[in-house]
């Protein structure tokens, strides 16, 4: 099924008579439910863009490829900077902007900027009954008591369909740079990361990757803004360090490819293996890989993401012992579950909102399993 209109989508919804797999670009199947595939990409095309008021408004169908050319062109971007899955996964397609906000999609400069739920400004579903809710943007009653702009993001079509969302959108910075780290283990990793992230110089991205570009472990702290004031703060930032062994990279091509291999895990890509996403306290990092033993690893957000190459089959979960994770597996064939199981009162909190947008549980039914 492809619904090219939000009516057609309602439609096709309330008609159902079983479960509907909810596809974007089929780039992130991960967690992906059962049922016939319900097509957005018809949805599609941007339907609103202020440059001035940093707003774009698209249907849930419309690649983020061509929304992120539109902002190009205007010198604006998308802060949260999605993941690209595509690599890692080993899919094909184009990713679509439902799918980024479905997934609740972003990439290192969330320790900075945020997520993407918090850039997402509206959002126009059909439930699982087939009606049309919208809520933010210029809608400013919010008649179900649910703050359903935040509550879509990450829900991962289990509470509605995307048929459009409405985004914030920044300008982007004139230059950037990078302070690289050589040699540094895990946790000197960590405390570096965090020294950085702790100073004044608005760090916009910090990670540690075990075997870098040229084959040893290398530390990266990134900065963005005016020219000027890049220059300033990355010098700065580097003499903070004292006899740490550290440069600076400023050549925009190589700062962005850098970032982007970050995003995107490059370094698993075609790897055997599976992938684990792995959120704990960016202190107990070194820890927590010591623990899981992994065939090879990497740290964002300053140690608070690891993403973690294991044997084929190794349920990560099983390895975190007593130190506090929250552990997905996001490439990997078998019976362990993709999400880590819910508390009791989490269970029912999330049982009680399925049962408020989609009592039939018609929408990827078992994705989160």
């Amino acid at each position: 099924m492809r619904p090219g209109s939000e009516a057609e989508l309602a439609e096709m919804v309330r008609d159902a008579t079983g479960g509907l797999r909810v596809r974007g670009g089929g780039t992130r199947p991960v967690g992906s439910g059962a049922g016939e595939v319900l097509d957005t990409t018809g949805l599609s095309g941007i339907h609103l863009y202020e440059p001035g008021a940093l707003t774009v408004v698209a249907g849930a169908g419309t690649p983020l490829s061509e929304i992120e050319r539109r902002l190009d062109a205007e010198g604006q971007r998308l802060a949260f900077e999605p993941m690209d899955h595509r690599g890692l996964l080993g899919t094909s397609g184009d990713s679509t902007i439902g799918g980024v906000v479905a997934a609740n999609v972003s990439g290192p400069r969330r320790i900075q900027a945020g997520a993407c739920r918090d850039f997402l400004l509206g959002v126009r579903f059909v439930d699982g009954q087939g009606t049309v809710i919208k809520n933010g943007g210029r809608v400013m009653k919010n008649v179900t008591g649910y703050d359903l702009v935040k509550l879509m993001a990450g829900s991962r079509g289990t509470l509605g369909v995307l048929s459009e969302v409405s985004l914030k959108v920044l300008p982007k910075p004139e230059a950037a740079a990078t302070i690289l780290f050589d040699g540094l283990d895990d946790a000197q990793a960590v405390r570096a990361m965090a020294r950085g992230l702790g100073s004044p110089f608005d760090v916009t991205g910090a990670a540690h990757l075990p075997e870098g570009p040229e084959g040893h472990p290398v530390t990266l702290l990134r900065v963005e803004g005016f020219s000027g004031s890049v220059d300033y703060r990355a010098d700065t930032m580097a003499k903070l360090f004292g006899a740490l062994p550290v440069r600076v990279e400023r050549d925009p091509v190589r700062v962005a490819q850098l970032w982007t291999d970050i995003r995107d895990v490059t370094s698993m890509k075609g790897a055997n293996g599976d992938v684990w996403r792995i959120s704990c306290k960016p202190s107990d990092a070194p820890a927590l890989v010591e623990a899981l033993d992994p065939t090879s690893h990497i740290f964002d957000w300053g140690g608070g993401l690891i993403w973690a190459l294991m044997p084929e089959g190794t349920d990560a979960r099983t390895r975190l012992g007593m130190i506090d994770g929250h552990a997905t597996r996001v490439r990997g064939a078998g019976t362990t579950p993709v999400f880590p199981p819910e508390s009791a009162p989490v269970a029912a909190l999330t049982r009680a909102i399925r049962q408020r947008f989609d009592p039939r549980g018609i929408l990827n039914p078992g994705s989160f399993h």
